[in-house]
């Protein structure tokens, strides 16, 4: 299954209701940036948010991709008018994923492990999250951990498991301890035991690709998603073997405790 297979499956009801009977109530364009206390490097994230009923369908996307503009005209739609629409990837992938969230809330779903981040400061909450992403992996030492979208704090979590960790985005050359960071995903995948990836391969298209590499190799490939979260869950068993899901409102945007839910297949 690819990420247009699994959207023309919706639209042709096989995940649940028709997404014609199901519209956006808010859109949203949201610029964030961070840097953690000792870090010279600043994040520059930019999300498209769809809100569907009770949860909100998210994308993260390059700068310049997506206007805000874009809010404008999508409140109102239906889920099936984007899906089927030429909007650009970031907003089709937002509004497939508040379809699958609609018809299963991360909240609800019974294979979802809770894991609450406590309150504190940016850095105790990224370092508590990166953790629990790092926790989906079985990782003994030496184990190479190819890093398909460079966050500094789950390089560390890799690395104080004892894994090698092989780091690959196409906006930093190197990690904050120093890693040189590769731009060729297929390289680092090629070359570890185990894969962790960003949902950020959905929103510029190489999820597919990730995906079938790791399928051809048989290695793990664990999501951590903020992006996409409910799309990452569609393909548990099929090529994704761990998941964390961190559903809007993000850990970034709160002090107090907040939660994501990890996934993983039956062994």
């Amino acid at each position: 299954m690819t990420v247009s297979e699994l959207t023309q499956a919706v639209l042709d009801g096989a995940h649940g209701p028709d997404p014609a009977t199901l519209s956006v109530t808010s859109a949203f364009w949201l610029h964030h940036t961070t840097r953690l206390p000792g870090a010279d490097v600043t994040y520059r994230n930019y999300y498209v948010l769809l809100r569907v009923d009770e949860v909100f369908g998210a994308c993260s996307f390059e700068s310049g991709e997506l206007e805000p503009t874009y809010c404008a005209d999508t409140s109102g739609r239906t889920l099936a008018d984007v899906l089927r629409s030429d909007d650009p990837l970031p907003v089709r992938i937002a509004a497939l994923d508040a379809y699958l969230a609609a018809v299963e809330p991360h909240h609800l779903a019974a294979r979802a492990e809770e894991v609450v981040l406590p309150a504190g400061t940016p850095d105790v909450r990224a370092r508590a999250r990166d953790a629990a992403v790092a926790g989906l992996l079985d990782v003994a030492d030496g184990t190479k951990v190819a890093l398909i979208g460079v966050v500094n704090p789950l390089v560390d979590a890799i690395t104080s498991r004892g894994g090698v960790c092989l780091p690959c985005d196409f906006n930093l050359r190197e990690t904050a301890s120093g890693l040189p960071v590769s731009r060729d995903m297929l390289e680092v995948i090629d070359a570890a035991d185990a894969v962790v990836a960003t949902g950020m391969t959905l929103s510029n298209g190489s999820f597919d690709i990730l995906l079938s590499r790791c399928r051809e190799q048989s290695k793990p490939l664990a999501i951590y998603a903020q992006t996409g979260s409910a799309v990452a869950r569609a393909f548990l068993g099929s090529g994704v073997t761990a998941l964390s899901a961190e559903p809007f409102p993000f850990s970034q945007f709160s002090a107090r405790p907040t939660s994501l839910y990890r996934y993983r297949i039956d062994e």
